[in-house]
């Protein structure tokens, strides 16, 4: 795998049946890394030697093994809070096995990161569903240690200082952030260059994504994703925000919601756009 330079554009993709001709696709768009997008329902057992042979024949560099889960659903805020990451009680085991089969297999592969979205955590710490969370991000980083990987935690679903407290509680080293900035707009939690510098000693790893706020008349709804450059995170100021607190990872170009055609230009014009600012 090839040595990135810090803030190198990557792009984020999914899993599909041929690894090789998925990277391919993906480098002709200008990278040369990118993370790894694991559906719930992909079949993961015998996955991984096709992945590593691929990115060795390409020269193709993961820097991390996103995981989502069967069941999750992002129409609104409700179906969100109901449906996604670990706070939903009967999907919890199920998911947190995955999530543990995730990191052997990123394992297996070399990538030091696996990421995934944990949910809405309640902001009191003595609810049920807190507790819960918590001792499994606890179990899953203390998996992760032992194939020296970080478990990192998408942004959105709360205010940044929310986050921070929890990362307080759980106690774990190798626990960091995947910075989304379109995710704080797009749930209405805040301003993402201001989470950007409270967060900013825990990220990881980095989306470059872009959206509108939330319609303030539709209560429950979610704000709408745009392509890079056209919504209100603000890109320049991102990037250099990026700078400022010292981030050297790379930047990974996340684009949803569209047909394929219009996700390769999207995401081709977002590599442009990052590279000119970088």
């Amino acid at each position: 795998m090839s040595t990135l330079k810090p803030l190198e554009p990557g792009v984020m993709f999914w899993a599909a049946a041929n690894p090789q001709q998925v990277i391919q696709g993906v480098k002709a768009l200008g990278v040369r890394s990118g993370q790894l997008g694991v559906a719930g329902d992909y079949l993961l057992d015998g996955a991984a030697p096709l992945w590593k042979y691929a990115c060795e024949a390409e020269e193709f560099t993961i820097v991390t093994v996103f995981g989502a889960y069967t069941g999750e659903d992002y129409a609104d805020i409700p179906t969100v809070e109901r449906t996604v990451g670990f706070i939903p009680a009967d999907t919890r085991v199920e998911r947190e096995a995955r999530t543990i089969a995730l990191s052997d297999f990123a394992a297996k592969l070399g990538v030091k990161s696996i990421a995934a979205h944990v949910g809405f955590v309640p902001h009191d710490k003595e609810h049920p569903n807190y507790i819960a969370v918590r001792d499994l991000v606890r179990r899953i980083c203390d998996h992760a240690q032992q194939h020296g990987q970080s478990f990192t935690l998408e942004t959105g679903q709360e205010p940044a200082e929310t986050l921070l407290a929890f990362f307080k509680d759980v106690d774990r080293p190798n626990l960091g952030i995947n910075f989304d900035p379109a995710n704080m707009i797009l749930y209405g939690t805040g301003d993402p260059i201001e989470a950007l510098g409270v967060l900013g000693h825990h990220v990881i790893s980095v989306h470059a994504k872009d959206g509108v706020w939330p319609d303030k008349n539709v209560p429950g709804s979610l704000g709408q994703e745009k392509p890079l450059g056209a919504g209100d995170v603000g890109i320049p100021a991102f990037v250099a925000k990026l700078k400022e607190i010292g981030y050297t990872g790379s930047v990974n170009v996340e684009r949803e919601g569209t047909n394929p055609e219009v996700w390769r230009h999207d995401v081709g014009a977002a590599v442009e756009l990052l590279k000119s600012l970088i």
